[in-house]
């Protein structure tokens, strides 16, 4: 039944205008006429059981469109975040659908399933050597959860690529059943370090998710470029504090974490499926021992 189900739901992807139907939702999540927006935030609200009283704006009158709302701010205290500098948080509300450790440059996707580092990071061959047997999450976000997307840890901005692609669906159908999916859509390569080494964050777009922005660089998509765009920020010092935001999306979508050897082997080791929140603790740095080999032989 499952894979009957995961058919009627996948099979239709392969065929519709992706790109055009994400566009058009681009631009109807932006109608301002006032009963459109607000019926549609209300039909929306509840289909998805959207905790609109988190919100710093609980009056959906005062969204100028439905995009406004989807990307809402949220008061102060709706996601505390745990501080301690040993530890990763979540950058997004969402669900752990995958956290694995990467197998030479193999990351798992599903059963009998992989795509490569190379392929995720756009073909970037010697940057994917960096997280060569280190660990990747994938953190899916449903249309319910919040959408703006914040640092796991503070670090410096090195640079971004945009990535071109497909835009299939990300839930967990999709994701059984199209090989080297996160490798396939349409994404955003955030390149970051600080003193635990480099680290990537990408975001991955699939259809209906109107929008991927960034605050150094505002709105990235649409339009839907053919090629691959590369920005470079090494020499503008450009740092961010863990649980600043660094991002939205519009719809839902998915966000996936690579770390290199050693650097937060938790990372890899996350049950799957668990439901985790902006700022929750995600993974701890290793303790390091304060004595070398040297000084043990010595």
């Amino acid at each position: 039944m499952t894979k009957l189900m995961d058919f009627i739901k996948v099979a239709p992807q392969y065929f519709i205008p992706k790109h055009l139907l994400s566009s058009i939702m681009h631009w109807f999540m932006q109608v301002e006429t006032p009963w459109i927006k607000n019926g549609i935030i209300k039909l929306l609200t509840k289909t998805y059981g959207i905790n609109v009283s988190e919100a710093a704006d609980e009056n959906i009158n005062n969204y100028p469109h439905f995009n406004a709302f989807f990307t809402r701010a949220l008061k102060d205290n709706a996601r505390p975040v745990d501080q301690r500098e040993s530890c990763w948080v979540s950058p997004v509300d969402g669900l752990i659908s995958q956290s694995t450790h990467i197998d030479g440059n193999k990351i798992i996707q599903a059963k009998c399933q992989h795509y490569t580092v190379e392929a995720l990071v756009g073909g970037d061959i010697e940057y994917a050597k960096t997280f060569r047997n280190g660990d990747a999450a994938v953190i899916y976000l449903s249309p319910k959860d919040y959408h703006r997307i914040h640092m796991p840890v503070t670090a410096k901005l090195l640079s971004m690529t945009y990535v071109p692609g497909d835009l299939f669906a990300v839930n967990p159908a999709t994701v059984r059943n199209i090989e080297g999916l996160f490798a396939r859509n349409e994404r955003l390569v955030i390149r970051f370090e600080n003193d635990h080494g480099a680290f990537c964050l990408i975001m991955v777009g699939a259809i209906f998710v109107g929008s991927m922005e960034t605050v150094w660089e505002g709105k990235i998509t649409p339009e839907y470029s053919p090629t691959i765009q590369h920005w470079d920020y090494t020499e503008q010092n450009l740092s961010f504090e863990k649980a600043e935001e660094i991002g939205r999306f519009n719809m839902g979508s998915t966000v996936v974490l690579l770390t290199p050897d050693r650097q937060l082997p938790q990372l890899g080791k996350i049950n799957i499926n668990t439901p985790i929140q902006m700022g929750q603790h995600l993974a701890d740095y290793p303790i390091i021992n304060s004595h070398s080999e040297a000084d043990i032989l010595a």
